[in-house]
């Protein structure tokens, strides 16, 4: 998984909102800077001046953590989607559904956008998308996750 590397206090702004999407991050403190609160396993930090091996180390610890914890859900470009130590093999149009709806996690996602991803010529008839949500609802709830319809809206991915 990618990690972030942020300067702390520098680029707090760009930390406070990859906390809020769930992005790993490692934080490069100056040596006089305060060590600032990680609220989850998806933050550590490293004081500057840090070897490039040790930076590469840290990195790769915060990236496992996030993988054995897996807060957020991650697909591939094979179309595996992995959540919380389980996997399950998607379609290439399931993986197209499932993307925004990863990058978005936790909010909602339009039907208009879902389709647009999906089948950019357009939908193949009037009921495609909900026979697809339908299915992959399925496959979501194997690994723990659930699909939320929001009335008029939209879609929600959350864990169950």
């Amino acid at each position: 998984m990618d990690v972030e590397v942020l300067r702390w206090p520098a680029e707090r702004t760009k930390v406070d909102d990859l906390r809020s999407h769930g992005v790993p991050r490692l934080l490069l403190l100056d040596l006089d800077e305060a060590v600032p609160a990680s609220p989850d396993c998806l933050e550590d930090w490293v004081r500057l001046p840090v070897s490039d091996s040790d930076l590469a180390a840290r990195r790769e610890t915060v990236g496992a953590r996030a993988d054995n914890h897996a807060v957020r859900p991650t697909i591939d470009a094979d179309g595996v989607l992995r959540f919380q130590g389980s996997w399950v093999g998607l379609s290439p149009l399931e993986r197209d559904l499932t993307a925004p709806l990863i990058d978005k996690f936790g909010g909602v996602v339009s039907r208009g956008l879902l389709a647009d991803r999906a089948w950019p010529e357009g939908l193949p008839s009037r009921n495609a998308l909900d026979v697809h949500i339908l299915r992959l609802r399925r496959r979501l709830n194997a690994i723990g996750l659930e699909l939320r319809t929001i009335r008029s809206r939209g879609y929600l991915l959350q864990s169950s």
